[in-house]
């Protein structure tokens, strides 16, 4: 039975869709980045005209304890000498020293409720930077996902001839889109967030045991503070760099891998990543150096996934005119001829390794695990 046309279209709209919600999403988080930063600047005024009446209001404190102490020392003078004054002269000198001292302790309560009012806007100001920067953050990764979307995926459909696979694949991609959305809104939600999220009340906790219990007991707070700003740190990092590491960009792709692996082998702790690299240390252009983290990430990804492996190598051989790269593992393997559902992760990769002009050989085996190797050419 002869198959059906690929309906090119028809996939370029989901693609197309796609890529539309993820673009009104980034724009959603930017609004409310831009909303926040609006209440920020207001409140950096609202604390800028507070500290003005501060000083105003200590200034004015001080001179009204100069003028009380004055005041009360006349008092006193009156008091000895009672009888050397009149009863009139006697009531305005009380009248004037209780007058002065009332409004000593007007201006006192005054400076307390201002300075009450700046700390409390100050912490306010802090949570409302963290959300702009939280904001930014997300930002940029929906940026990356969208930039992916447009450069890998946009044109896949122009390559798929069978009807079948056309419509699996895109289904596929809304599923792993999907998927993903689900697994950075857990990791954000469960680490960065909730490690935020305490750090605040860890914050106002150390501002109040400083209050009641002194320094050194505060100390101890604020070293547990720096303890969970270091985990939600190691969290927002490994986010990064499932997406993409912004070190690819400015150290190479080598010290890339060696950090994601390290990343991946401490976040997994059970199974052991080894990278060896042979041949010089260039860097390639930035479209080998991002397709080949691609590659390299996928193909871990899958093991880490899939082969129950204990053991993961990445060997990455740089020669005269081409790339070549083998992630081999000892797991349980799998038939490399045998279309899975799951497959969508080695598509992608097959359809990368088309666009360099590059071979892509699958080898496994229950007893010797999965090798998969992969040369690209370097062309001028």
């Amino acid at each position: 039975m002869p198959l059906r046309k690929v309906d090119v279209k028809a996939l370029d709209f989901i693609v197309e869709q796609m890529i539309d919600t993820v673009d009104k999403s980034k724009d959603e988080i930017f609004r409310i980045g831009e909303q926040c930063r609006q209440e920020h600047d207001s409140l950096i005024a609202e604390i800028k005209e507070i500290r003005e009446q501060v000083k105003q209001v200590i200034t004015e404190g001080d001179d009204l304890e100069i003028k009380a102490r004055l005041a009360r020392k006349r008092l006193s003078e009156v008091s000895k000498n009672f009888r050397a004054y009149s009863e009139k002269e006697v009531r305005e000198v009380y009248e004037n020293a209780h007058e002065l001292q009332t409004r000593h302790t007007i201006n006192n309560q005054f400076e307390k409720q201002l300075r009450l009012r700046r700390d409390d806007l100050e912490r306010r100001l802090l949570g409302l930077q963290e959300t702009i920067d939280r904001a930014e953050t997300l930002v940029s990764q929906i940026t990356i996902i969208s930039n992916y979307l447009v450069s890998d995926i946009k044109d896949i459909g122009e390559v798929l001839e069978d009807a079948k696979m056309k419509q699996d694949f895109g289904l596929r991609i809304i599923e792993a889109q999907e998927e993903e959305r689900k697994r950075i809104s857990r990791e954000i939600h469960d680490g960065p967030a909730q490690l935020l999220a305490n750090v605040l009340i860890r914050s106002d906790l150390a501002e109040k045991v400083h209050k009641e219990f002194g320094p050194e007991q505060s100390l101890v707070e604020i070293r547990s503070l720096k303890e969970m700003i270091r985990a939600a740190l190691y969290e927002v990092r490994r986010i990064i760099y499932d997406l993409r590491p912004m070190v690819l960009d400015d150290l190479g792709l080598i010290p890339t891998l060696q950090r994601y692996l390290a990343t991946i082998e401490e976040y997994h702790k059970v199974v052991k990543l080894d990278f060896i690299h042979i041949g010089e240390d260039k860097r390639l252009p930035s479209k080998y150096e991002v397709a080949l983290f691609r590659l390299i990430q996928e193909s871990v990804q899958n093991a880490l996934k899939h082969s129950k492996a204990s053991v993961i190598t990445v060997k990455f051989e740089r020669r005269r005119d081409s790339v070549f790269v083998i992630v081999k593992d000892n797991g349980i393997g799998f038939n490399p001829d045998e279309r899975r559902n799951d497959s969508f992760g080695l598509i992608g990769m097959k359809e990368r390794i088309v666009i360099l002009e590059g071979t892509l050989a699958i080898e496994s085996s229950s007893v010797s695990g999965t090798a998969i190797k992969m040369q690209i050419p370097l062309l001028d």
